[in-house]
């Protein structure tokens, strides 16, 4: 069977950590979607490593990680990060594989990202700027260049071809940049470095492992709501980040999939712009964001932060089957008493516990519940025993409210610091 590990709100919520704690038990870690706009951080021996595109699993010795045909690649970021990590993992190369009908991020992608998001101006979707929206759309429009054609003879002739396209539409962007000139060699460069890693007919791959009877543990990017048809649209991502986006990013039939790990923060966080219904822009949310030391792992940007919202994650745990239920973070709310949690909307008057289908404009007030706060360092508790019975009582509710269990309490950044329920 293959497993899911995804984040359940807008991404941040903490994934590289767990996945690093849970490869353990696992032969395989994939990556199913997404791109280098992914930020997983891990911290290793007390240092923090932040992983792009590359598998969480990477720091276990013994598993394989696979990026997959859904994820979208871009050659530069991919031998800058390949090259940071091997004084750490010097077997990387050989336990790191990457499906040959993975989609390639060309310089002229960020051109086209960068212009069409100057273009937007006050509309801006809080793009990070990495071409991935561009090479998906290429994917989709059936232009793309994959990781398979670097292997091709007439590789130089597409990817010309490509880039004539990318530049015509560039014409339509007054002082669009040129930097991807300037990018041309170095992606040059990587992908030479790319001919000589581990290509693979994953999909094939893959299955050949499931025969073998190797556990499969499929790693997402970004977060549920971020999901390009589920997520707050337009301000959503490129990629399907629920678990069907395992199914088409990886090539395994729906069959196959086995528990869903769904990953909260005991608060929400949220990056660039778009609706945050539970958005605290007050004295507490700067707590929140000083606390969590909440800035983006990928662009450094300051998240918004704001009250957790049930509303959301119960729409997200729906969508995804999720069965088992990871909280990180909840060290950060040791000092905040009261604690809010929103469990209902009023929209135009009315009150809903579903989520509505725009939230962008629609004028949006959650509805709280309240809880006491514990005010005890959860981060010196080493089982459930220990915690604070108002955090229990606080686990209880949300248990309760989204029809799930909890299998996981993230007590701080150590990696040990994880509480098994």
């Amino acid at each position: 069977m293959i497993d899911i590990l995804l984040g359940l709100q807008w991404g941040d919520e903490g994934k590289g950590k767990i996945v690093d704690f849970l490869a353990g038990k696992y032969d395989i870690i994939a990556r199913f979607q997404g791109g280098p706009n992914a930020g997983h951080t891990l911290y290793i021996d007390g240092k923090k490593v932040v992983l792009h595109t590359i598998p969480s699993g990477v720091f276990q010795s013994h598993c394989l990680n696979l990026i997959g045909n859904g994820v979208v690649i871009d050659p530069v970021t991919l031998k800058a990060e390949i090259d940071k990590i091997i004084p750490l993992c010097p077997d990387l190369l050989k336990r790191l594989f990457v499906s040959q009908k993975a989609h390639l991020i060309l310089p002229t992608h960020r051109a086209l990202d960068a212009a069409s998001e100057s273009a937007k101006g006050v509309d801006k979707i809080g793009s990070t700027l990495k071409g991935i929206g561009p090479a998906y759309m290429d994917k989709t429009g059936r232009n793309g260049l994959r990781v398979g054609d670097i292997l091709s003879p007439n590789f130089i002739d597409k990817y010309n071809k490509l880039k004539q396209k990318h530049l015509q539409m560039l014409r339509q962007y007054p002082g669009a940049a040129t930097e991807w000139e300037q990018w041309e060699q170095p992606f040059f460069d990587a992908v030479e470095r790319m001919r000589f890693l581990q290509i693979v007919n994953a999909e094939y791959w893959l299955d050949e492992h499931l025969k073998a009877g190797k556990k499969i543990l499929a790693e997402g990017a970004q977060g549920s709501m971020l999901d390009i048809d589920f997520g707050t649209y337009p301000f959503v991502t490129s990629s399907n980040t629920i678990a069907a986006g395992v199914c088409s990013g990886l090539g395994v039939a729906p069959a196959r999939i086995g528990e869903v790990y769904g990953i909260t923060k005991a608060y929400c966080t949220r990056v660039g712009s778009g609706p945050f219904p539970t958005e605290l822009e007050d004295a507490t949310g700067e707590a929140l964001r000083a606390a969590g030391h909440e800035f983006g792992a990928t662009t450094g940007r300051p998240r918004r932060c704001g009250w957790l919202d049930l509303v959301a994650l119960r729409y997200a745990v729906m969508l995804s089957g999720v069965t088992k239920l990871i909280i990180t973070k909840t060290d950060v709310m040791d000092s905040f008493s009261p604690i809010k949690a929103a469990t209902a909307y009023t929209v135009n008057g009315e009150t809903t516990t579903q989520m509505p289908f725009d939230i962008c404009d629609a004028p949006i007030s959650p509805v709280y519940s309240t809880f006491d706060g514990w005010e005890k360092p959860i981060s010196e508790c080493n089982n459930y025993d220990e915690l604070p019975q108002t955090f229990k009582e606080y686990c209880t509710f949300i248990e309760q409210y989204l029809n799930a269990k909890i299998s996981h309490i993230s007590n701080g950044t150590g990696r040990d610091q994880l509480i098994v329920i």
